[in-house]
């Protein structure tokens, strides 16, 4: 199963985010606002990012230009803003896949499973020797 970092300040959510997580057999971490996710990120090397854009100290669309900086994990942005506009703009700054809240947790198992398998694609097509 997956490595999971999940950044997510609010503790309802970010319990039943790790409850269910668990239930499904991955492994996650967690971190209450964008600089610990992004030292989680850089000392864990997760499979896949969750990512809140309401975050205390850094807001989600700037922490997501620091996670691409410096690495390209997978990252699911998950929040309730669901503004077409935002939601365009951080899948071109590199969200691989973009969930509103309240969502189900079997949608956001798929979700999971889904960009996994294209990042997996992808490393195995560069592994490839020419």
């Amino acid at each position: 199963m997956a490595h999971v970092v999940l950044i997510e300040d609010d503790p309802g959510i970010r319990t039943a985010v790790l409850r269910t997580l668990a239930k499904h057999g991955h492994a996650a971490e967690a971190a209450t606002n964008g600089l610990d996710g992004l030292q989680l990120l850089l000392t864990e090397e997760p499979d896949v990012v969750i990512l809140d854009l309401g975050l205390p100290d850094v807001p989600g669309d700037r922490l997501l230009g620091m996670i691409r900086a410096v690495s390209q994990v997978p990252v699911i942005v998950a929040t309730a803003r669901d503004d077409e506009q935002m939601i365009v703009k951080l899948l071109d700054a590199g969200a691989d896949d973009y969930l509103v809240k309240p969502f189900q947790p079997a949608q956001l198992e798929a979700r999971m499973r889904a960009v996994l398998r294209r990042s997996a694609a992808a490393a195995e097509e560069l592994a490839e020797p020419a």
